[in-house]
C-alpha cells in the first residue's frame, strides 16, 4: 500500500499545492483545503482514474476528510480484487 500512499498524495499535491507533510488523515477538504463542491467533483473523477474504481456522487458527499477519502479508496480497491 506505499505505492498508493504516494499516488494518494500526488493527486492530492497537484490539486491543492500542499506539502504531502501536511497532508494528515484529518484535514478537511473544505475547511482546511478550500475546496469547493467543484474541487471535490474533479478529485473524486481523478480518484476514479488513477484507481481505477467507481464513487459515487451519495458516498462522495460524505467524504469530508483525507482520512476518509484515503480508508473508501482502499476499501474500494480490496473489493473490486475481490
Amino acid at each position: 500500500m506505499e505505492d498508493f500512499k504516494k499516488r494518494f498524495n500526488k493527486l492530492l499535491t497537484n490539486k491543492f499545492g500542499r506539502h504531502p507533510n501536511l497532508l494528515r488523515p484529518e484535514v478537511n477538504f473544505s475547511e482546511d483545503l478550500g475546496a469547493d463542491i467543484l474541487d471535490m467533483v474533479e478529485l473524486m473523477l481523478e480518484f476514479e482514474n488513477e484507481f481505477n474504481i467507481a464513487i459515487s456522487d451519495d458516498e462522495a458527499e460524505k467524504i469530508t476528510t483525507l482520512g476518509e477519502a484515503e480508508t473508501y479508496i482502499k476499501e474500494k480497491i480490496k473489493n473490486s480484487r475481490s
